[in-house]
């Protein structure tokens, strides 16, 4: 009988070898998962049903990402004036952007691919199902996949909304935005959170007439209510409709196609017409099908329920990224992932703080956060100090004509440490590295305002904004 070397391990015939780890799903957490656990020498597989990447790379942040920087340029060409240039004749191809960002894609998911093969790691395509705690039943396979420790990354789903049924056509979710060759004229968002602004910049850059809708107070209800204010105010600069504190109330489909919604805020109801309808209204774990009740993973809240080691209710199982619920973001999935490897290796991993954990949205202009908000430390009983560095005081925003926005950082008014940092600007998902790096090691507000940064930069504003903690900062 012929042997069949899978991946850096042997298949005897058709009898597939017991693994180490078996992973379900090829996204961010599942794959750094499978990464580590093959670096630390167990013999691994993934199982995947459709490309490497899951969503963030497929259909999510990636592509997202990349229509954005078209968007980005479109704005740029729309006021080159202001830097001398005159462009006559414009025009925009949705279509040829929608394939740069699909190149982009393509282009990742060889790199993951390859990432795959260098560490050894057997790729199954197929559905997976578990059959016992230590077993996997995949449809394309003949036999089942057979494990010591199985890490659960099977993502998640768009949530619904039983008023607006997905017909992928006038009512339509994030997927289908990122694959729309013609512009629409008039779309609504409903959902005001980061898909939903990051679609808001992205149409209304290219010229359609944006509404968004969010159930609640304010965009982004999870940020600090100083910086939802200032993209509110942005967003409404660049003639974005937003409607906040508003429910929607079903919706009539004209013969042309045009769907018209009703609005409810407070007392008052207002009719609004739109090509599309987005539907951004958040995620539920992706657990359909793969069997949890067999092995006892208990599901709660839509989400797979684990411990600070990601491990589930079921013996062996383990569960990472957005499977497990908030927050839904690709690099605390891949942390998670990696985490749940060394722990399934017999090492004794740090947990998670997910509350100093940055994330960033990618709206124009962008927003980047970290740790505590002014209100959530007032509600805690403590007390802070906090700094402010408008962007309009920084000679690099400026140069570059991006100067809405500010950094605000918070410290602990006892012992200066610093809590958390909010910002709203030219390209702060960069900055916000640096003071999670600053969380991390327990700087204090000092440590970062005395540290030199290179001028002109927009990491200045940091500095100042630390110093501002104190009273101190020097350019404002």
């Amino acid at each position: 009988m012929l042997n069949k070397v899978l991946g850096g391990f042997e298949v005897k015939g058709n009898i597939m070898p017991v693994l180490d780890v078996a992973v379900i799903g090829g996204g961010p957490g599942g794959y750094a998962a499978a990464i580590r656990a093959a670096q630390l020498g167990m013999k691994t597989g993934l199982i995947e049903s459709t490309q490497l990447g899951g969503l963030c790379l497929n259909w999510g942040c990636v592509p997202s990402k990349a229509l954005l920087r078209n968007a980005q340029v479109v704005s740029m060409i729309g006021k080159s004036k202001e830097f001398g240039i005159n462009v006559n004749g414009m025009s925009v191809d949705l279509g040829a952007g929608v394939q740069r960002s699909r190149r982009v894609v393509s282009r990742l998911v060889k790199g993951v691919e390859f990432l795959m093969e260098k560490n050894g790691i057997e790729v199954f395509h197929g559905m997976a199902r578990l059959v016992k705690k230590d077993e996997i039943s995949v449809d394309s396979l003949t036999e089942n996949i057979k494990a010591n420790a199985i890490i659960l990354a099977t993502g998640a789903k768009n949530l619904l909304l039983n008023d607006f049924p997905m017909d992928h056509d006038a009512i339509i979710s994030s997927r289908e935005a990122l694959e729309l060759k013609k512009l629409p004229q008039k779309i609504m968002i409903i959902g005001g959170g980061p898909i939903g602004v990051e679609f808001a910049t992205y149409f209304s850059s290219y010229g359609s007439e944006v509404t968004i809708v969010e159930m609640l107070e304010q965009l982004l209800p999870n940020e600090d209510g100083e910086i939802a204010s200032a993209l509110r105010r942005s967003f409404e600069k660049d003639g974005i409709n937003v409607m906040t504190d508003a429910q929607v109330h079903g919706f009539e489909q004209g013969d042309n196609g045009a769907v018209s919604v009703e609005v409810i805020t407070g007392s008052s109801s207002r009719v609004i017409e739109a090509d599309k309808i987005l539907v951004a209204v958040g995620f539920a774990g992706q657990t359909d099908s793969l069997g949890l009740d067999d092995v006892g993973v208990d599901v709660q809240d839509r989400w797979i329920k684990v411990n600070g080691n990601m491990q589930t209710t079921g013996s062996g199982v383990y569960a990472v990224g957005d499977v497990t619920g908030p927050p839904l973001l690709a690099h605390v999935a891949e942390a998670q992932g990696i985490l749940a490897a060394e722990h399934i290796a017999g090492m004794d991993p740090t947990q998670l703080e997910y509350e100093n954990i940055p994330r960033a949205v990618y709206s124009r202009p962008q927003i980047a956060s970290i740790g505590v908000t002014e209100s959530e430390a007032k509600n805690r009983g403590i007390n802070v100090n906090v700094g402010q560095f408008p962007y309009r005081a920084s000679g690099k925003a400026i140069a570059m004509a991006e100067y809405d926005g500010f950094i605000k950082i918070l410290s602990d008014a006892e012992n200066e440490k610093i809590l958390g940092a909010h910002m709203i600007g030219p390209d702060c998902s960069e900055l916000i590295g640096e003071i999670s790096l600053a969380i991390k090691l327990g700087a204090t507000a000092l440590d970062l305002g005395s540290s030199i940064h290179p001028h002109p930069t927009l990491s200045e504003g940091l500095m100042d904004a630390a110093l501002g903690t104190y009273g101190n900062a020097i350019h404002v």
